[in-house]
């Protein structure tokens, strides 16, 4: 048995662990990655109320050249953005599924196939959506670690998102 698996605790080679020291610099997290991010890519945030998930898909909406504004879709469960030209036809779908009373309603708003296409799909509290979520996808874990500070976690599951992950370990850490 390897170290990895005989303590669940220790990170395999491609999660990332950093902390954000401010909303903008969230901001800038999320631009970074947007750029990397490709048709199909599923990206499933999770944190506290008011951790930053937001902020973050701002900036990965920015990085994906979007002029539009980003708000947070807890009562229509799902906005949409354009990203710029160079990314063809290809939507951002940005979805809360804060207000999710059971995990079954993701069939009935039709979520299920807006990741099936070949958009871009962002979803903040992916945890209320229990096992309706596909097993290939970025998992961005946000926590508090103190007013402005957060610790944001990187899982990928798959190995499009372990690239993903690799890549953009290189562009924002070198």
């Amino acid at each position: 048995m390897s170290s990895s698996q005989s303590h669940p605790n220790v990170l395999t080679p491609h999660v990332l662990d950093f902390i954000s020291h401010s909303p903008a610099q969230t901001l800038r997290i999320g631009q970074r990655l947007g750029e990397y991010l490709q048709a199909g890519d599923l990206i499933l945030l999770s944190g506290d109320l008011g951790v930053g998930k937001t902020q973050l898909v701002k900036g990965i909406v920015q990085g994906l050249g979007s002029p539009d504004l980003v708000t947070s879709p807890s009562f229509v469960l799902v906005n949409q953005y354009t990203p710029d030209p160079r990314w063809s036809r290809m939507q951002i779908h940005h979805a809360d599924l804060y207000r999710l009373a059971d995990p079954s309603e993701i069939l009935n708003i039709g979520l299920d196939e807006l990741w099936n296409q070949q958009d871009i799909c962002l979803i903040e509290w992916a945890e209320h959506a229990g096992a309706y979520l596909p097993d290939t996808h970025l998992s961005i874990a946000m926590r508090y670690l103190d007013e402005t500070k957060r610790v944001l976690r990187f899982t990928p599951h798959g190995s499009r998102y372990e690239q993903l992950v690799d890549a953009f370990k290189v562009a924002a850490f070198g």
